[in-house]
Parts: C-alpha cells; structure tokens; sequence
C-alpha cells in the first residue's frame, strides 16, 4: 500500500524542531561528493522539469525520486511529487507534496547554515523575497536563535506587505537597503542578476543566498561570493549547478571550500569575515523529511495519509 500526504498532512506531520534535527543529523553523515543526480530539462513552456535522485541516508532503509516542474510565474512555483521507496523491495511507500517537502527541507536547512555561520551576536535579519522559503528560513532561524528587528523586499509591494505583516517587519524599498539594516541578510528569489555585492556587504555580516541553485540564477556578486567565507552544500552539485560553476572554480578552489557538514561539525570562519551559505539542495534533504513524516504518520495511526493499492 502507499500512503498520499497532501500539503494539510504534512503540516499536520511535521514539527519544525524535529524537521531541523533531522537535517543536522543528515548533514553530519552524508557523504560530501554523494549529494545525487539534479536532472534539469527545458521544456517548450514558461518552466523546467527537474528531478533529484536518489535520495539515501545512513541509517535509513528507504529512498525518495523527486519529480518537479518549476513555473516561476506560477503560485506555487513548484508543484510535483517525491516518492518514497523502500529500500528492501523497491515498494512505493509514500506520494508526498514536494511543494511543501522542498519548503521545509530548503527553509530548514538554509536556517541551520545561517544559524552555523551568522556571529552570535546578529540579530537584525533581512529577507529578500517574500516567498514561501523565505517563510521556513525565518520560522527555522526564530527556533534556532534570538532574532531583534527584521526588515523585508519583494519585487512584488503587496507580497513583501504581507509578509511584513505576518511577522512583524519592516519593508525596505530595495535590495541595498536591506543590506544596510540587516546583520543577517536571507536571499530566496529568482533573479540572474546579482542583488546584491561587494559594496553592500560590511566586516561580520552573514548571507544566505537560496536563489543560486540552477546554472544562470545568482543572487550575490562574483566579487562578494570571491571576497566571502564561502559553504556549500555540495561542492559537486555547487559546482555543477551552483555558485561554484557561477565563479568557473578551479579544482584547487572547489576543494577548499567548505560544505556545511564540516562547520556542523566543528569547522568555521576566521573572526570578522563576510560569510556566505549558498546551498543547491540536496535529495537526501527530501528524504529526511519524506521519512519523518512516513514513520509519524504510523506512529500515530490516525488515518494521516489516505493509502491507496497502485497495484490494484
């Protein structure tokens, strides 16, 4: 039998704290080099259809696929499936909403890397781009520090309103206006041009930059991401997809930069440096949560997830 989460299930199923444990957990254990295959394919429309596999964990006797189409002008963005399979017969466990999958796992995750990364002492937070991992970057970082003023800029006024009022924030005209006012500065946003560079970062301050996960998409300056203490996820996807092959790195370079893993566990920067996460996401991320939410959903035995016989 599979069990179908919809987005209702998952958010009944899904604790942030336990989401964010699980992430750290993965982070310490995976295989830097072995984040999987990211397949993305243009198609004759307004979007991509991409897809993560295999998602796999020490420890874990399953695996997920993901299967997305991307349609930025479309709300939600993404819309797809992650299917979880177990790992001793290949059964489909689980059809899960990858909207909401890949909003936690990136929202999550990104908070740990800012957390990891950001000066004890940052409080003030900025957010550019008011969407929904933006959302899970600040409920993520709000569970994991104590977070002062926030400040907010969407291209769109009325989502960057709305979002300032859903979390007690100030709107900022522009990009620059956020870097002024924030310690911490996170990027979750479509753009191919950078917002943000150089000039705009000062001495301790920390970004997190979402939108740097497929090739043309960067958020920050070469020149800033150059000058900056620099983690990625995956140093093979960051260089495949990410802002390492955004910055032609060179095997010396790509070798030398840090995945979040190591400052988890224990690595970090040099005092007074400008820091940098620039994550591509990776599947076992989908795993870890799809995986949660399988194992809770029986635990509690309530009927979350409707089960059908695909068989049948």
């Amino acid at each position: 039998m599979t069990r179908l989460f919809t987005r209702t299930d998952l958010l009944a199923l899904l604790d942030p704290a336990a989401c964010a444990e699980a992430l750290a957990a993965g982070f310490r254990v995976a295989v830097p080099g072995a984040g999987g295959r990211r397949v993305i394919a243009g198609l004759p429309f307004a979007g991509t259809a991409t897809a993560l596999i295999p998602g796999v964990l020490p420890g874990v006797p399953a695996y997920t696929v993901k299967v997305n189409a991307k349609f930025p002008g479309a709300t939600p963005a993404l819309r797809g499936v992650v299917c979880l399979h177990s790992g001793v017969d290949g059964e489909l466990l689980a059809l899960l909403d990858s909207a909401t999958v890949t909003a936690w796992r990136t929202g999550l995750a990104a908070a740990l890397g800012t957390h990891a990364l950001a000066r004890a002492e940052a409080r003030t937070v900025g957010v550019i781009g008011a969407g929904a991992q933006a959302e899970l970057m600040l409920r993520g970082l709000r569970a994991l520090r104590d977070i002062g003023e926030v400040w907010v800029h969407d291209v769109d006024p009325g989502r960057a309103r709305a979002f300032a009022d859903r979390h007690d924030a100030r709107t900022a005209p522009h990009p620059a206006a956020i870097a002024d006012a924030a310690d911490i500065v996170l990027l979750s946003t479509w753009s191919r041009t950078p917002l943000l560079g150089l000039g705009q970062a000062r001495p301790g301050q920390h970004f997190t930059t979402l939108g740097a996960d497929e090739p043309g998409k960067l958020e920050l300056g070469t020149d800033l991401l150059r000058a900056a203490y620099l983690v990625v996820d995956d140093r093979e996807l960051a260089l495949e997809s990410g802002v390492l092959g955004s910055l032609g790195g060179a095997a010396d370079s790509v070798r030398a930069t840090p995945v979040l893993g190591e400052i988890l566990n224990g690595a970090g920067p040099p005092p007074g440096a400008v820091t940098v996460y620039a994550p591509v996401g990776l599947p076992w991320q989908d795993l870890a949560l799809a995986w949660l939410a399988y194992e809770e959903s029986r635990r509690r035995g309530d009927g979350a997830g409707r089960e059908v016989d695909f068989l049948a």
